[in-house]
C-alpha cells in the first residue's frame, strides 16, 4: 500500500461520507453504524425547515418571513443572504435577528447565497470566496448552522475539473471552519457543473474535510438525472438537508424551470423512495421546503408554508410508514 492509499483512506474516514465498501474496511463499517445510531437517539428523524424564496415574492422582509416560519409551526428557517443584507441596511443588527429567532423557537439550520467561489478564472474566484466569507459571517452571526455554496459563474462550459472544484471546495470550507459553520456543495440540475449526486460526493469526497457534505435538491435530483440509488453508498454526513418540493410531469425534463415547482406530493417526483434513501443513511435530516413557484406568490404567506408544512409532514409519514 503506497503512502497515497493510506492519505486516501484517511481522507474518506473524515469526510464520513461513505458508510461501506472495501475501502473503508469492516471495522469503519461497524463503529460509523454505532456512531449513527448513538446520535440520533431520542431524536426525531426529519426536522422541518422554510427557505424564505418559497414566500419570497410576497416581499415581507425577513423578521415577518420567522414570524411566518413560527406561526406555521416550522422548527427551522433558511433565509437568503441578500434578505439579511437588507435587514442591516435597514438599521437592524444581526444579533437582535438571532434573538428574534430564538425567541420564535426556530433555528437557522442554513442559508442561501452565491459567491462564486468555484470558477476557474482566479481573480473572480478570489472575489467569490472573500465574498462567502462576508456572507458567512452574517449567517453565522444569527446562529446560522450551515451556508451553500452552488456552482454559481460556473453553470456553463467548459466543464470543470473534479479534482480543482475540490481544491477549491475545500477553501471554502476551511473560511466556513473559522466562522463557525459548514459550507454545504449545492446540486444544481441545471448547471453544466455539478447538477449531479455523483458529481458533487465525488468532489466533497476528494476535499478531505472533515465537514464536507452535500446539499440536495428534489427538482435539481431530477433536473441534472441524478440516480437515487445512489444514496444507498452514503453516510450520514453526506447529504444532511435536502430542499423539498415537487415538479409535474409537463413540461419535459429538458424543458421543467424553477418556476414550476409544486408543493411536495402535488407532481410526479418519487417522494417515499428519496426519503426512505435518505432516511436510510442514518442521522436527522433537514426538509427545507424550497419552492419558486408565482402562483404561490400571489397567495397569503402564511396559508402557503402552512399547506407546504402539511404537505412534508404528510411525505414523511408515507415514507416512514
Amino acid at each position: 500500500m503506497t503512502t497515497n492509499q493510506v492519505s486516501r483512506r484517511d481522507a474518506l474516514a473524515r469526510t464520513g461520507l461513505l458508510v461501506g465498501g472495501a475501502l473503508v474496511g469492516n471495522q469503519l463499517l461497524a463503529a460509523s453504524s454505532r456512531a449513527a445510531e448513538s446520535a440520533g437517539a431520542g431524536k426525531r428523524p426529519f426536522l422541518f425547515c422554510l427557505n424564505t424564496a418559497t414566500i419570497r415574492g410576497q416581499k415581507l422582509g425577513i423578521v415577518k418571513e420567522i414570524e411566518v416560519a413560527s406561526q406555521a409551526g416550522y422548527d427551522a428557517i433558511e433565509p437568503w443572504v441578500d434578505g439579511l443584507e437588507a435587514f442591516v441596511k435597514g438599521g437592524g443588527q444581526l444579533p437582535d435577528l438571532r434573538k428574534r429567532i430564538a425567541d420564535s423557537g426556530l433555528t437557522v439550520e442554513g442559508a442561501i447565497g452565491f459567491p462564486e467561489w468555484v470558477v476557474n478564472d482566479e481573480a473572480r474566484r478570489a472575489k467569490g470566496l472573500e465574498r462567502a466569507r462576508r456572507e458567512m459571517d452574517m449567517v453565522a452571526q444569527i446562529g446560522g448552522k450551515r451556508f451553500a455554496c452552488p456552482p454559481a459563474g460556473a453553470t456553463d462550459l467548459p466543464r470543470l475539473d473534479l479534482f480543482d472544484a475540490a481544491q477549491r471546495y475545500r477553501r471554502v470550507l476551511e473560511a466556513g471552519k473559522e466562522i463557525g459553520l459548514v459550507a454545504e456543495l449545492e446540486i444544481w440540475g441545471s448547471s453544466k457543473n455539478l447538477n449531479r449526486l455523483s458529481e458533487c460526493v465525488a468532489v466533497a469526497m476528494e476535499t478531505g474535510h472533515p465537514d464536507a457534505c452535500v446539499l440536495a435538491d428534489v427538482f435539481h435530483l431530477y433536473k441534472g438525472g441524478s440516480e437515487l440509488g445512489g444514496f444507498r453508498l452514503l453516510g450520514p454526513q453526506a447529504v444532511q438537508v435536502l430542499h423539498m418540493n415537487d415538479y409535474p410531469a409537463e413540461p419535459a425534463r429538458e424543458k421543467i424551470d424553477d418556476s414550476y415547482r409544486v408543493f411536495p406530493g402535488d407532481g410526479t417526483a418519487p417522494m417515499t423512495e428519496l426519503l426512505r434513501a435518505l432516511h436510510h443513511t442514518g442521522g436527522q435530516k433537514v426538509l427545507s421546503l424550497e419552492l419558486f413557484n408565482r402562483k404561490y406568490w400571489a397567495e397569503d404567506p402564511l396559508e402557503v408554508v402552512k399547506a407546504g408544512l402539511g404537505k412534508m409532514k404528510a411525505a414523511v409519514e408515507a415514507a416512514l410508514a
